[in-house]
């Protein structure tokens, strides 16, 4: 009996442990990256429009270069700014140097997201209430610093915010005496970046290995600098490709410069999820057909451009793409008459 009662005691103790160390590891995906020191606001200078809150002095603020990570569900706080001249967001916006109306649903995103403005002019879609509303990003809610005229003497904005207009927050139904601060998610649309036309290829230079399409000429292609938000289930298409020498691949994979079997499990994924080379060589598991496999990523399956000698005469490729090597549909038990192309979802290892 003692020994049982030991047993159960180790246990807790283990699964505390263990509790403990996870929200720790959790909490620490984001960082704070320093402290601040509230200033004297001159007289009449905070605009605490929207009930906004004003620097005190002496008082230490957080700060952050970092905010959680994105996913196609991203947990955040939605707050009310005035984007408007005079208004509580301080200058103009970051994205275009521009005021912008309140009737109009615009955000700013705290730092990490903003990501050096590479969400400027962008829309998210944001759900609260039972309902949702596509806004553009138009500015930055400053995590880094705060408490100067350049942010109104407001302090900095804390990892997670999405600072919206007053028509966001109509769009979403919550009555304007519940305006201030609630609890939302937040995705991203992936919009084209462009077309480009269909060349001419030069006679036996397009590569059709695995039914591969060939461009055609005068035909106009969408191209894409993203793709959708990846989470731990990301829905894609799997299709099949050679990473050999001489395949319907092209040259030799981009991450290592070099050919792969047809043998080993090894992808290409589509330009955003590629991501300028983040993940090159990490593996990635890919779900369907009631399996799993695990393949290394070893190229970008290129979403910006195409039709020419560098991609085989193919078009450019969809921003939802894995593309696998034979031992990937292999894997995955696939008939190999049913090769092609096929509903995935894939997530990181």
């Amino acid at each position: 009996m003692k020994n049982h009662i030991c047993s159960i005691g180790f246990a807790l103790l283990i699964f505390l442990l263990l509790m403990k160390w996870s929200g720790t590891a959790e909490a620490q995906t984001c960082k704070p990256s320093g402290k601040i020191n509230g200033k004297k606001t001159p007289p009449g200078q905070c605009n605490n429009e929207n009930n906004a809150d004003c620097c005190v002095h002496g008082k230490s603020y957080t700060t952050y270069k970092c905010s959680p990570p994105v996913s196609s569900h991203t947990k955040a706080k939605l707050t009310i700014n005035s984007f408007e001249k005079g208004g509580d967001g301080g200058g103009p916006s970051e994205c275009d140097n521009k005021y912008h109306s309140n009737n109009t649903p615009v955000v700013a995103l705290s730092t990490g997201w903003f990501n050096n403005k590479k969400r400027c002019l962008n829309y998210i879609t944001i759900h609260a209430n039972g309902r949702s509303v596509k806004a553009k990003v138009v500015d930055e809610c400053d995590s880094t610093t705060g408490c100067d005229a350049e942010h109104a003497y407001q302090p900095p904005c804390p990892n997670n915010i999405v600072d919206g207009s007053k028509a966001v927050w109509k769009a979403l139904g919550v009555p304007e005496s519940d305006w201030g601060e609630l609890d939302i998610y937040w995705s991203e649309t992936c919009k084209p970046s462009g077309k480009i036309n269909g060349k001419k290829t030069p006679p036996g230079q397009c590569n059709n290995e695995n039914n591969a399409d060939c461009c055609v000429h005068g035909k106009s292609y969408t191209t894409y600098k993203c793709s959708p938000p990846v989470s731990s289930h990301t829905k894609a298409k799997l299709t099949i490709n050679s990473f050999e020498k001489g395949g319907d691949g092209g040259g030799p994979s981009e991450c290592d410069n070099k050919y792969h079997s047809n043998n080993t499990p090894v992808v290409a994924l589509s330009t955003g999820w590629f991501n300028n080379k983040k993940r090159c060589l990490n593996y990635i598991t890919i779900h369907a057909n009631g399996r799993s496999v695990k393949a290394k990523v070893v190229d970008e399956c290129d979403s910006t451009t195409g039709c020419d000698a560098e991609h085989a005469y193919q078009p450019p490729c969809p921003n939802n793409i894995v593309d696998g090597s034979k031992a990937v549909w292999k894997a995955l038990g696939v008939p190999e008459s049913d090769w092609g192309e096929l509903d995935i979802y894939w997530s990181d290892v």
